[in-house]
C-alpha cells in the first residue's frame, strides 16, 4: 500500500467532520448514516470507519471541535465590556442561522435520550461551561453597574440560553432570522442599561 502523503489524513478527517457537521445543524444526528458522508465526499465506508470507528465516536469529536471553536470565537472579546460581550455572544448564534444551520448542540439536546453516554457527557458540558461563561459576564455588568437584575448570574444565565436556543427554533420554523434578532434585542434591554453597537453576526 502506497503511504498517504502527509496531511492528507487530518485533511479527510477535516472533511468528514465537516459533512457531518452541516447533516447535524440541518437534519439532525439520527437522520443520517455513513453513507451520507461517503457519498458527499466520494469515499469508501471503511475509510470513514478508520477515521471514526462508530457514529459515536464522529459525535464526541464534532461537539469536542464545536466547543473549541466557540468557545476560541468568545476569546475575542476578552477584556471588553458586559454589553459588548453579551452582544458577541448573541451573535454567534444568529451567524449560526444565518447559514441556516442550528447550534450542533441545540440539535444534539433535541435528540438527547439516543446519544451515547460520552455524547450526552460533552452536551451538558458544552451547555454548562456556556453558563459558566455567560455568569461570568453578568456578574462583569453587575459590578460595572451596566445592568442589574434579581436572581444569580447563573440563573440568568440559564434564561439566556434557553432564550436564545429556543428562538433559533421559532426563526427556523418561519425561516425568519428577525426572530432570533428580536429576543436578542429583548434579551439586551430587559439586562443593560445601554444597547451597544451591533455586531455582525459570527460563524463558528
Amino acid at each position: 500500500m502506497k503511504p498517504r502523503p502527509a496531511g492528507t489524513e487530518g485533511r479527510t478527517r477535516s472533511h468528514i467532520l465537516d459533512v457531518a457537521e452541516q447533516l447535524v445543524q440541518t437534519r439532525g444526528f439520527n437522520s443520517f448514516s455513513y453513507a451520507d458522508i461517503a457519498a458527499a465526499l466520494s469515499l469508501s465506508k471503511p475509510a470513514l470507519h478508520y477515521h471514526f470507528p462508530g457514529k459515536a465516536e464522529l459525535g464526541l469529536a464534532l461537539i469536542q471541535r464545536y466547543e473549541q471553536r466557540f468557545f476560541n470565537a468568545l476569546s475575542a472579546v476578552d477584556g471588553q465590556g458586559a454589553a459588548a460581550r453579551f452582544e458577541f455572544y448573541a451573535n454567534l448564534y444568529v451567524g449560526v442561522l444565518r447559514e441556516q444551520r442550528m447550534c450542533l448542540c441545540g440539535m444534539l439536546a433535541a435528540e438527547f435520550k439516543t446519544l451515547s453516554a460520552p455524547m450526552q457527557q460533552a452536551v451538558v458540558r458544552f451547555f454548562d461551561q456556556n453558563k459558566d461563561w455567560l455568569s461570568t459576564v453578568l456578574a462583569q455588568g453587575l459590578a460595572e453597574g451596566s445592568l442589574e437584575f434579581d436572581g444569580s448570574p447563573q440563573e440568568k444565565a440559564g434564561v439566556i440560553i434557553g432564550s436564545l436556543e429556543g428562538a433559533m427554533l421559532v426563526a427556523r420554523l418561519y425561516d425568519d432570522l428577525a426572530v432570533l434578532q428580536s429576543t436578542i434585542g429583548h434579551l439586551q434591554s430587559g439586562f443593560f442599561a445601554t444597547k451597544p453597537e451591533e455586531v455582525p453576526g459570527q460563524v463558528i
